[in-house]
């Protein structure tokens, strides 16, 4: 595979048991690195360990991102077990059925930044001090989202920690380029995960939005494989401090 072996990479992939996350666990395991998945439910991880042996090695962690000792903990776990951390990617979360901003607590604002933001925060924290410990350089990378490029009314701790992600991933590559380690953010679309099932399962917003959706489909988790690999691997060698919107053309309609 040249560039985008991954033969001997250890990658950790939060939100990894299902949605983009799994899909990005499947191409990394499948360009030959030893994925770590963290979720919070271990029936699901287990699933998903189970879905993905025929694709590489692939185990997973029971952690809860927006609690900071776990994450700290699991990722002294990882570095300690495996000797390395090559690449993270920061992508649990999970947003509150849309609200009204006039309807919106500020006790479920936090509910949801406790993991968007300040779990990935924390965990792309963890994991440039490991990198940066070993000094083999690595690669970050947040899931964030398209919501960062136009108004997703209803939506606003969804949107406050997407934005402040790519902010985040920008610094963190100017910071952390001198230690060999990258940043980048990806900007999903309207991708099936259970984030937004809640909204496919609405008539009225499916014949609204997929209309204008040039490919004609819902993103799969599956159609992040490939970016996980890239971004992971050395061919992304120069490529840092972006956000990669991978759409299906939505934003171009």
């Amino acid at each position: 595979m040249g560039l985008f072996d991954l033969d001997g990479h250890v990658a950790v992939v939060t939100g990894g048991n299902s949605g983009i996350g799994l899909g990005m666990a499947g191409g990394l395991a499948g360009a030959g690195a030893q994925v770590i998945i963290w979720g919070t439910s271990p029936e699901r991880n287990e699933a998903a360990v189970a879905r993905l042996a025929p694709h590489g090695t692939v185990a997973s962690m029971t952690v809860d991102v927006g609690d900071e000792q776990q994450v700290t903990a699991a990722m002294s776990q990882v570095a300690e077990r495996y000797g390395r951390l090559d690449s993270c990617f920061a992508n649990a979360g999970f947003a509150h059925p849309a609200t009204a901003v006039t309807d919106t607590h500020l006790a479920d604002f936090r509910a949801v930044t406790r993991v968007d933001l300040d779990g990935a925060f924390a965990t792309l924290r963890e994991a440039s001090r490991h990198m940066i410990a070993a000094g083999n350089g690595g690669s970050l990378v947040a899931t964030s989202s398209m919501a960062v490029l136009q108004g997703m009314a209803r939506n606003y701790a969804y949107t406050a920690s997407k934005a402040a992600l790519v902010a985040i991933v920008k610094a963190l590559a100017v910071e952390l380029a001198r230690y060999g380690i990258r940043a980048n953010a990806l900007l999903p679309g309207w991708t099936e995960s259970g984030v937004t099932a809640s909204r496919f399962a609405d008539d009225t917003f499916v014949k609204k939005v997929m209309p204008r959706m040039p490919m004609r489909r819902w993103g799969t988790g599956e159609d992040f494989a490939g970016i996980a690999v890239y971004l992971a691997s050395t061919a992304s060698s120069f490529h840092t401090g972006d956000a990669i919107l991978i759409d299906g053309g939505y934003a171009a309609f």
